[in-house]
C-alpha cells in the first residue's frame, strides 16, 4: 500500500504537534539566580522550568507535584494573580559556599517563606524539601 506524499506530510505535522517541545533552559549562575528562577516559575505555572531548577530526587518532585496541584485548583483569575505576583527578597544568606538561603515572600503573599538553595556537581538548585 502506498502512502500519499501530501497524507505522509500531515502524519508528520500530527506526530510532531503531540510530541512534547524540548524546551533549554539555562542553568542558574549563582544560588540567587537557582531560587529566582525557581521561585519565578512556580508563580507563573511553569513547573518544567520549576524541576530544572530544582534537586531532582523524589520528595521534591512529590513536593512540586503538590504546589502544581494547588496552582492547578486556582480558578482563571488566581492562577493570573500570581503569574503576575513580584518576587520580594527579604535576606540571602550563605552559610558556606555551596548553599544560599533565601528569604522571600511575594507581592500576592507576604508571608515569609524560605527557599534552600544548593551547588551540586557544580550546578545550583533549590532543594524544596528542606
Amino acid at each position: 500500500m502506498k502512502i500519499s506524499t501530501a497524507l505522509k506530510g500531515l502524519m508528520f505535522l500530527l506526530i510532531a504537534a503531540c510530541s512534547s517541545p524540548t524546551k533549554n533552559f539555562t542553568p542558574a549562575e549563582n544560588g540567587l539566580d537557582a531560587g529566582r528562577e525557581f521561585i519565578d516559575a512556580c508563580l507563573k505555572g511553569d513547573f518544567s522550568r520549576a524541576a530544572f531548577y530544582m534537586v531532582d530526587d523524589e520528595k521534591n518532585k512529590q513536593l512540586l507535584l503538590t504546589k502544581e496541584s494547588a496552582y492547578r485548583e486556582r480558578d482563571k483569575e488566581g492562577r493570573q494573580e500570581l503569574r503576575l505576583a513580584s518576587i520580594n527578597i527579604k535576606e540571602v544568606s550563605e552559610p558556606n559556599d555551596s548553599t544560599v538561603i533565601l528569604y522571600h515572600s511575594n507581592s500576592l503573599d507576604t508571608s515569609s517563606k524560605q527557599t534552600i538553595i544548593v551547588k551540586r556537581n557544580n550546578i545550583w538548585l533549590v532543594d524544596f524539601k528542606q
